[in-house]
């Protein structure tokens, strides 16, 4: 097959060219320049999106003996990502751009243009399996180092898109690969992976997003209150805050029973964050919107197992899809899940598909 080895600088894309282009495939490398300007995206050997990553891309490339382009899909990312991102956190939500980038960029500009151009399928360096189905379908399953399993952020991807993927880590530990790049020669066999969020430079989420949304006039402070409206401080921005943070409330007035208060609820119009005990955190239910099936949709109620986050643990639950919208009840009640984010569905293994968090129901009876 011809594939389409996407580099992203990294130990594990570089690996995943390596063993395409052994079994036989052939293959091609290339890097995606993401940022309109690289100076404003954080630099230093994290392995994903900054201004090192397309040279040690294309000396994986050339150990490998591989052909390597950088294609430019900037005005994409910003628009599909990085705007995606920013208006997702004015609206209260906590959104996952990897979960989107997989989605629109990698699965879908990358595939698209590639299958355009005469490639036969994307290679990446995501650590999931791919599995032939029992009825012809290519099944999406969890990978062996489940530390490293990365299926959550790939449950966006539709039959066809899995139909065009290879995924050659799957069913390797992490240790093993990086040794394995390092008997390869590969240079970036101990490049530190990359945990933040590729396009904010310094790290400062909060800041960063003060900045974007002060231009579009978005609510720069709110009230701070608990479960019975008290006023309890005033903020500076409620995308400083997601369901279930701890950290960084800076309450001068500490709890009655002196426990520890966590965010429950953003309302973005009046830029209100509602804070109270961890408690008040458990959902055993939530909506989705926007699902995407990796195969044929459920017809009626599915026992699954349900994943709330990129690494988070499986929650048993019930789904019950209807249309363009999805019903989630958890047996296994779970704490601090913020709309915006993604429920990734399972049987076992396999990936069935997700949707898009729009709404939980608290185990006390609150929507969030």
């Amino acid at each position: 097959m011809k594939v389409l080895a996407a580099m992203s600088g990294g130990v594990d894309s570089a690996v995943a060219a390596a063993r395409a282009h052994e079994q036989g495939h052939e293959v091609t490398g290339v890097h995606l320049a993401l940022s309109r300007n690289p100076q404003s995206y954080r630099s230093g050997a994290r392995g994903c999106c900054t201004i090192e990553d397309a040279t040690d891309a294309r000396r994986a490339a050339d150990v490998i003996g591989i052909p390597f382009y950088v294609w430019d899909l900037s005005d994409r990312f910003h628009e599909d990502v990085v705007e995606d991102f920013v208006e997702e956190y004015a609206e209260g939500r906590t959104p996952n751009p990897c979960l989107r980038c997989n989605e629109r960029i990698k699965f879908a500009a990358v595939l698209d243009r590639g299958l355009a151009l005469g490639f036969d399928a994307v290679a990446t360096g995501h650590y999931a399996r791919l599995v032939p189905g029992p009825d012809g379908e290519v099944e999406l399953h969890r990978a062996v180092d489940a530390a490293k399993d990365q299926s959550y952020v790939l449950g966006v991807l539709t039959q066809d898109q899995l139909a065009h993927a290879l995924l050659p880590l799957g069913d390797t530990p992490k240790a093993q690969v990086r040794e394995e790049a390092a008997r390869r020669g590969l240079l970036v066999a101990d490049k530190p992976d990359s945990h933040d969020v590729c396009f904010i430079s310094d790290g400062d989420t909060g800041g960063w997003l003060a900045e974007k949304l002060a231009d579009r006039g978005v609510n720069a402070g709110g009230d701070i209150v608990g479960r019975d409206g008290e006023l309890l401080g005033r903020h500076e921005g409620s995308w400083r805050y997601t369901v279930g943070q701890r950290k960084g409330l800076r309450l001068g007035t500490p709890a009655a029973d002196g426990r520890p208060r966590y965010v429950l609820d953003i309302e973005p119009v009046s830029g209100t964050v509602t804070v109270g005990p961890r408690e008040s955190l458990a959902v055993d239910g939530l909506e989705g919107t926007r699902p995407r099936w990796c195969g044929a949709a459920p017809t009626g109620p599915l026992e699954c197992t349900v994943q709330l986050r990129a690494h988070g643990e499986p929650h048993r639950a019930v789904v019950l899809p209807d249309g363009d919208r999805v019903e989630v009840r958890l047996t296994d009640p779970a704490d601090g899940i913020a709309p915006g984010q993604a429920v990734v569905v399972y049987d076992g293994t396999r990936v069935v598909g997700s949707a898009t968090i729009e709404a939980t129901r608290s185990v006390a009876g609150r929507s969030a």
